[in-house]
């Protein structure tokens, strides 16, 4: 199905660029945060996120890797049962669905071998920071917006027997 290339894509793309920044920046610790500046809002910086979205229990002692890996997992699998039985004409949805699943694999991937996953995104104003992203995440995110788009914009089932 083309639907699971797009997830090959997008777990390609993070793995390459987590690669990529891995190999030219180092690790962001108080005091040594080396940063590639590319705007003045916009710069690639490297961070080991132990946890979930958010660094959400990033501060935990181990235990939250095998927890965040079986969600992944989980979450991965019910998405492509969901992408391979949708129909043919729910284009939107499946693209959403794929982008959902690239993104988890890829975290799960990171997060698997070896208990973290690489952030290097960082956008920011003045002392303002939204928290660090990759591909992956931006994947997980997009493919969240057009699941939500798509809900609205696709035919209630039934509404149209009521018109």
């Amino acid at each position: 199905m083309i639907y699971f290339c797009i997830s090959l894509m997008v777990v390609i793309l993070d793995q390459a660029t987590k690669y990529y920044m891995s190999s030219i920046l180092r690790v962001c610790v108080p005091g040594d945060c080396p940063s590639i500046e590319l705007l003045p809002v916009f710069q690639f910086r490297l961070f080991h996120n132990e946890g979930a979205a958010f660094s959400f229990l990033a501060e935990q002692d181990g235990w939250q890797r095998w927890l965040l890996v079986a969600v992944s997992l989980i979450v991965s699998t019910v998405v492509g049962v969901w992408l391979y039985r949708i129909h043919r004409t729910e284009k939107l949805l499946a693209v959403a669905l794929a982008l959902i699943i690239g993104g988890a694999v890829g975290n799960l991937i990171d997060r698997a071998s070896v208990g973290y996953v690489v952030d290097f995104v960082l956008v920011h104003y003045q002392d303002w920071y939204f928290p660090a992203f990759n591909v992956a995440d931006s994947s997980i995110s997009v493919g969240a917006a057009l699941l939500i788009l798509d809900m609205f914009i696709r035919p209630k089932q039934g509404a149209e027997s009521h018109a």
